[in-house]
């Protein structure tokens, strides 16, 4: 699944890299559950202590 469209893959492939990168990030911290898209996000905001705009540039990166 894609989360979001600057993102390429699927979120699975995704989770992995941002727990390589992130190794405090938990399973549960990347449940990425339909309509919820935007929760999941703010939480690792804050978790990392990113901005969305650091976060955004994160995800493109991936």
């Amino acid at each position: 699944m894609t989360l979001n469209s600057g993102l390429k893959g699927n979120w699975n492939d995704q989770k992995l890299k941002l727990k390589k990168k992130f190794p405090a990030l938990t399973d549960k911290d990347l449940f990425f559950e339909i309509g919820r898209k935007n929760e999941m996000l703010a939480n690792l905001q804050v978790k990392l202590g990113k901005t969305k705009e650091e976060w955004q540039q994160i995800l493109e990166s991936l």
